[in-house]
């Protein structure tokens, strides 16, 4: 690692750390509750701007990974920072609005949000792994722990950024106007400090995604694998956005925010215990055993709905759902298909982000306990899958 490169390597978390923020405040109770209250929909509509940042993701997916080996890891990043500033500091506009266009607006800077995420991605990704070179695997849990870590403290930011505005709402602008803000520090300081890869790449032709479907024969392996990618983030990211409305209106909890801070535990904690535990047990094995445990979860959750069952399965969820099994799957994809390892990890990301976008708006029309339902089903898809999947798996290595 360069030295030069260390206030670069800062910048990239310290983008993700506020993603982590970001990604997951509309999916908090009283934001959803107080949003709604300001546009004048139910609480749960919410969830469909939510499903926007998927949208945007969808969109942006085909080109801004091209335009980060043309244009460089700098331009990449300094493009999401910017989108990402602009989709929270839209939040806080949209909250401003109210009836009047607030729900429209608030969509429309979601799907700003996805195409960040998008760009930060596409750049530090790579970048990361051209800073941190003799351990890229290392260098990417980095990014899962800073999210993580944002995550835990969330409901704790929460407290301290409330407020009631002059009508009587409550709103959390202020913690909108925070992270925009912080974005737009982000987004000055990463185009000042050297970056890896900031060159324009290479002038070799590089074959693109729709060239390689062109070519590439999809065997039933293959397509489960991308189907894995659909159902393991429909597991996490129904849970994240709804499961708070769940413990509000069927368990009776007033205000669940804390169960943030228990699933981004669960994450932690997977990142390193996993991590492990993948020396002794081949990555495969998890793509069956984790889905599994989110299953018995999130059934028991909606048998036995309280409290503490709540508390169990944010931090069960956390773990088994959202703690590196979307990476697992990735990582699978490339042990099984490495003449086409690019092809299909492309497809496993686009069928996670189109699961994004299409479960979280059919959500968002749902009641918290259809929710639940929609959820153990999509699971139990996941299970079959990754079943499938590990029974093939001997004979897939072998060919």
């Amino acid at each position: 690692m360069k030295k030069k490169y260390l206030p670069a390597l800062l910048i990239m978390y310290l983008n993700y750390f506020i993603h982590g923020i970001g990604c997951s405040i509309l999916g908090q109770a009283v934001i959803k509750e107080a949003l709604g209250a300001a546009w004048g929909v139910e609480a749960m509509s919410i969830t469909a701007i939510s499903a926007a940042l998927g949208l945007g993701r969808l969109v942006a997916l085909p080109f801004a990974g091209p335009l980060s080996d043309k244009l460089g890891r700098k331009i990449s990043i300094a493009i999401g920072s910017a989108s990402y500033a602009i989709y929270l500091i839209g939040l806080a506009l949209a909250f401003n609005a109210g009836a009047n266009g607030g729900y429209s607006i608030a969509y429309v800077c979601a799907v700003i949000g996805g195409i960040a995420n998008s760009f930060l991605d596409t750049g530090i990704y790579p970048g990361l792994a051209e800073i941190w070179y003799k351990a890229p695997s290392i260098a990417t849990m980095g990014i899962k722990l800073f999210i993580s870590i944002a995550q835990m403290i969330l409901p704790f930011i929460l407290g301290m950024t409330v407020a009631t505005t002059a009508s009587g709402l409550v709103s959390y602008n202020h913690l909108f106007y925070i992270c925009g803000i912080a974005y737009v520090v982000l987004l000055v300081l990463i185009l000042i400090v050297p970056v890896p890869g900031s060159e324009k790449g290479d002038n070799a032709k590089k074959e693109g995604l729709i060239s390689s479907l062109k070519t590439t024969h999809f065997s039933l392996e293959s397509i489960a694998m991308i189907l894995i990618g659909f159902t393991c983030t429909g597991t996490f990211q129904l849970w994240l956005n709804c499961a708070q409305n769940f413990a509000t209106s069927v368990a009776g909890w007033e205000n669940p925010s804390i169960m943030q801070t228990w699933y981004s535990a669960g994450t932690l904690i997977a990142l390193v215990v996993t991590a492990i535990l993948t020396r002794k047990i081949k990555d495969v094995r998890f793509i069956l055993i984790y889905p599994v445990i989110c299953l018995a979860t999130l059934i028991l959750v909606l048998i036995m709905p309280s409290q503490a069952m709540m508390i169990i399965g944010s931090f069960a969820i956390g773990w088994a759902g959202a703690g590196g099994l979307l990476q697992i799957v990735t990582s699978v994809c490339n042990m099984i298909f490495p003449k086409i390892k690019g092809t299909v990890t492309a497809l496993v990301m686009i069928a996670s982000s189109l699961c994004n976008y299409t479960i979280l708006t059919a959500a968002s029309s749902m009641t918290p306990s259809g929710v639940m339902v929609m959820n153990i089903v999509l699971t139990a898809i996941g299970v079959a899958l990754g079943l499938f999947v590990n029974m093939r798996y001997s004979k897939m290595v072998s060919e």
